[in-house]
């Protein structure tokens, strides 16, 4: 072998090992990224909206889809290079941050359908309350006015 591939060997060897680093610190970074677990349990408000809306703010993935978005770009190129020795555990780890992004982004947007049915519910519930207390009211006054009736016969 000529010097040339020996060096050759080398630099793909440390571009390889380099690259396996970018992927595995991309991913900590994703997973640094997400929401901390007490975040989206622990909230305080004084009403349902103010908890979804807390709720709605700790499920925020942040910089998290980037750096995945990082990892499976060099993830990828090392694949097609061939550059992993074992790629296995690099994959299952993206397969992992990646369904776990879903999921809160799934809950995000939950949360916030929720947080905009709420105000609508409860506006369309004071007005059922509101028709209830007129018709009872209603009802009454025409009780009153029958007995007024039957007491001049």
């Amino acid at each position: 072998m000529s010097q040339a591939t020996l060096e050759d060997d080398e630099l793909f060897d440390e571009a390889a090992s380099e690259m396996r680093e970018d992927v595995e610190a991309s991913l900590a970074e994703a997973r640094g990224a997400l929401p901390e677990a007490d975040a989206i349990w622990d909230v305080e408000a004084d009403n349902t909206l103010g908890v979804l809306n807390a709720l709605k703010g700790a499920l925020d993935v942040g910089d998290a889809e980037d750096h995945l978005r990082d990892a499976k770009k060099w993830f990828a190129m090392g694949r097609k290079a061939d550059a992993f020795e074992d790629a296995d555990d690099l994959e299952e780890d993206i397969a992992e941050v990646e369904a776990l992004l879903d999921q809160i982004v799934d809950a995000n947007e939950q949360v916030g359908e929720l947080t905009a049915t709420i105000p609508e519910l409860r506006g369309a519930l004071e007005d059922a309350e509101s028709e209830a207390a007129d018709e009872e009211a209603d009802e009454e006054e025409e009780e009153e006015e029958e007995e007024e009736e039957e007491e001049e016969e």
